[in-house]
């Protein structure tokens, strides 16, 4: 059978690639990495992808805000372009930088602002603080993405990752079923004593899909969860695994959701 095959956007500062790549090669897909420029060039080669990715990264250095450039460019150069992708059974997802690029597009509703901390009153107001550390989600809806995920733990690494949207957006999205990752405490988070909610997210929305679940946007980065050895505590398990007389699992939380993308075409 025939593997599902992927584009990954390049340029312009997104820089985790290689990683998503690999992550979609280990899930059994295969995977381009294309830079944005070649694409609008060339946007038939689209035709030739079954899920396209717009991975994590920095684009034009945040100067103008994470993501708004490079999808301001997306939006005017290949917004038809994405717009007739989607209409055929196809998937595509935001990683990070890809989540801010793709609510920039206007792809996905809401907007991806500056961290700050959970008990902050101003919605708006935002410290732009570097995070980077582990999280733990709950999984809800219908995304192929998640299938079959009800719990899932895998890092973040951002300074804009606040999930924001107008009331009357919130309320859509949660009568809608389409909120589908929250940020909430579990193994990790309580692990490292850490709050569940690590930027303010309004809702503790960490992710959120599109297209009857088709279109996943996410700030943690599941491509960095992939093996074993990526988990923060994986010492720690190693040895409870030693001691327990039970092996070592090679793969991490976040593999299943690049199984589950190439499974659906499967």
């Amino acid at each position: 059978m025939k593997k599902p095959h992927i584009i990954i956007f390049s340029g312009y500062g997104l820089n985790t690639e290689d990683e998503t790549k690999y992550a979609f090669e280990l899930a059994g897909a295969t995977a381009d990495i294309v830079h944005i420029n070649d694409i609008i060039a060339r946007p038939a080669i689209l035709k030739q992808a079954q899920i396209i990715v717009f991975p994590g990264g920095f684009s034009y250095g945040d100067d103008t805000g994470s993501g708004k450039a490079y999808g301001n460019r997306l939006k005017h150069h290949l917004g038809e372009k994405i717009e007739k992708f989607l209409s055929r059974d196809t998937l595509l997802a935001g990683i990070c930088n890809g989540f801010q690029i793709i609510t920039n597009a206007g792809i996905l509703p809401g907007a991806l602002i500056a961290n700050d901390p959970p008990a902050c009153g101003d919605a708006r107001a935002g410290s732009a603080r570097y995070i980077c550390r582990w999280v733990d989600l709950e999984v809800k809806g219908n995304s192929p993405w998640l299938a079959g995920i009800k719990t899932i733990s895998i890092p973040i690494a951002h300074g804009e990752g606040k999930y924001y949207a107008p009331k009357e957006t919130l309320a859509k999205l949660a009568s809608e079923n389409v909120i589908a990752l929250r940020y909430v405490e579990g193994e990790t988070a309580g692990h490292f004593s850490l709050p569940a909610n690590p930027n303010g997210s309004l809702l503790n929305i960490a992710g959120i899909t599109g297209y009857n679940g088709r279109v996943l946007g996410l700030m943690p980065h599941p491509e960095r969860a992939v093996r074993f050895t990526q988990l923060p505590h994986w010492t720690y398990l190693r040895e409870s695994y030693s001691r327990q007389g039970k092996a070592l699992p090679t793969g991490a939380p976040g593999l299943q959701i690049f199984k589950n993308a190439v499974n659906y075409f499967i």
